[in-house]
């Protein structure tokens, strides 16, 4: 990602780095400069209205259709004597 500097001093900002700060059209972004020369992107969002962090897992929740029980399943992965001392 190496994106080029317009007369007006403008760059845009990849789109994968606009989807990890949370920023869309707008939203305002923070530059800070660093002591080695580099600099730091970060988005300015109100305290409030910061988007909370999503789970991955919770994009995985009901995607599994429960179509046997619980006894079902731990019978076909550990045979008939699961359940027996």
């Amino acid at each position: 990602m190496n994106p080029a500097l317009t007369v007006k001093g403008q760059v845009t900002i990849p789109k994968a780095i606009r989807q990890f700060l949370g920023v869309g059209p707008g939203e305002r972004v923070r530059f800070d400069p660093l002591p080695d020369g580099r600099v730091a992107i970060a988005s300015v969002q109100a305290k409030g209205k910061r988007k909370p962090p999503t789970d991955p897992i919770d994009d995985l929740v009901g995607c599994a259709p429960r179509r046997i029980s619980t006894d079902e399943l731990m019978r076909l992965t550990r045979g008939d004597d699961w359940n027996k001392p």
